[in-house]
């Protein structure tokens, strides 16, 4: 059942607000409802995922991590101003990596050979 914006709004807002005050000595992951948020800080970026409660934390991290190498790669040393003023090309890059919840590409190399080529196509 697709949730409306405003119980949207309202799942972000609580999800940010667990995860971002939370004490860097806790783990990063946390139950929440019936899922559980893997989370991990960049800087003053939080990347993070609401997986199935029995999904493997460790790998939701390296997805993360995977996710966050690629961005660097792309955007040269990502920052905050890249994903604000480039969301639409963060979406391409994660929807290159993972189709569905499922993770589709694991080459770095690949993944930015295919935005390079979107990239190219919407230019012209």
């Amino acid at each position: 059942v697709p949730y409306e914006d405003s119980e949207k709004q309202s799942i972000q807002q609580e999800c940010h607000k667990i995860v971002t005050q939370r004490e860097a000595k806790f783990t990063n992951f946390v139950e929440w409802q019936t899922y559980k948020l893997v989370y991990r800080r960049y800087a003053g970026l939080f990347f993070t995922l609401c997986v199935d409660i029995n999904d493997n934390e460790l790998a939701c991290l390296e997805a993360i991590h995977f996710f966050v190498e690629v961005l660097d790669q792309f955007f040269g040393n990502v920052c905050e101003l890249d994903l604000v003023f480039n969301f639409h090309k963060v979406f391409v890059i994660l929807d290159e990596y993972i189709l569905s919840g499922e993770i589709m590409e694991t080459s770095k190399q690949v993944i930015l050979e295919r935005i390079k080529t979107v990239d190219g196509l919407l230019e012209n």
